[in-house]
């Protein structure tokens, strides 16, 4: 079992439901509507990494240029949490889904999600984030390791950069899960607050959420500082429930990766790629390390 694998050299190749329809154009043939919308609408799940309230109507633009291409209505889905997406695609109600890295490693196992695409930078290589933790600046904690016995705000149960990742961080430096109050927020945003109103002693705080909390004037770094990051995550995938027909995975993801960058523009600002390229192929492969953090953690679906 490997326990080094995100204090080590990088990463390997590296959400009740809200629901909107997006118009599409008209079927042009049986074929058309067989492959491409067998079920007359394509339901799309998204995990609630940022307010709900802003990730629809990003990925509503996504959903109106993908039901263009698949000449079908699809309808984005923020869920509720990171299990409940895993359940609705087990239980055939998302056709697609996208999960935070860790979020695919359970939807592999539980819903047999299989990833398409993920998302792209201006030079059209996989784009990456990385999980961190933050402190006030008179803080007297340096590293880590000086979080024995303080609070640190976290966001959702299951997350990568979240949740898991920091705690392994906790683990690498010999600080066990009761030997800090780890406070869960319910959120990314959240746990940027809680630091910020002075609710804790250090939270974590990912590089997308502190780029998007940057560019809205909601977080100063120079009042904060760093004691902990971790090596890139590869950024989410976009996947395909297991049992789907194969032509439709195929159509799904070659109408995906033909989008233009502008279409999945809205969307990629929430996870730092700015500016964004394509979606790009990527496979289980890409996520070989957060299937070894999963296994190194001891990790099972109620840790979701």
């Amino acid at each position: 079992m490997k326990t080094t694998l995100f204090t080590g050299s990088a990463l390997a190749l590296a959400t009740v439901l809200a629901l909107t329809a997006c118009g599409g154009a008209a079927q042009s043939s049986p074929e058309a509507t067989s492959a491409t919308c067998p079920n007359g609408e394509i339901k799309f799940g998204i995990e609630p990494y940022e307010d709900p309230a802003k990730l629809k109507p990003a990925y509503d633009v996504l959903a109106a240029a993908l039901s263009k291409k698949l000449e079908c209505p699809v309808s984005v889905q923020v869920v509720e949490d990171y299990a409940a997406e895993v359940l609705a695609m087990r239980n055939g109600k998302l056709d697609l889904g996208q999960f935070g890295p860790l979020g695919y490693v359970f939807a592999d196992a539980k819903a047999g999600a299989e990833p398409l695409v993920s998302f792209g930078t201006a030079e059209k290589e996989l784009s990456s984030y990385t999980a961190g933790i933050w402190v006030p600046k008179d803080s007297p904690i340096q590293a880590i390791g000086d979080l024995k016995g303080k609070s640190l705000a976290l966001g959702s149960v299951g997350s990568t950069s979240g949740d898991v990742l920091p705690r392994f961080g906790l683990r690498e430096a010999g600080i066990a899960d009761a030997d800090i109050k780890m406070d869960y927020t319910g959120g990314h945003p959240e746990a940027l607050l809680a630091l910020t109103n002075g609710k804790v002693d250090a939270a974590q705080i990912n590089s997308q959420t502190l780029a998007t909390a940057i560019a809205a004037g909601t977080f100063k770094p120079d009042d904060f500082r760093q004691v902990w990051t971790s090596n890139p995550i590869p950024n989410d995938p976009i996947t395909v429930r297991g049992d789907a027909d194969p032509a439709f995975k195929a159509a799904v993801k070659d109408a995906f990766l033909s989008l233009d960058p502008a279409a999945v523009a809205k969307v990629a600002e929430f996870l730092d790629v700015t500016p964004p390229g394509p979606l790009l192929e990527v496979t289980k492969d890409n996520y070989t390390p957060l299937f070894e953090l999963a296994e190194t953690m001891g990790l099972t679906e109620k840790d979701l």
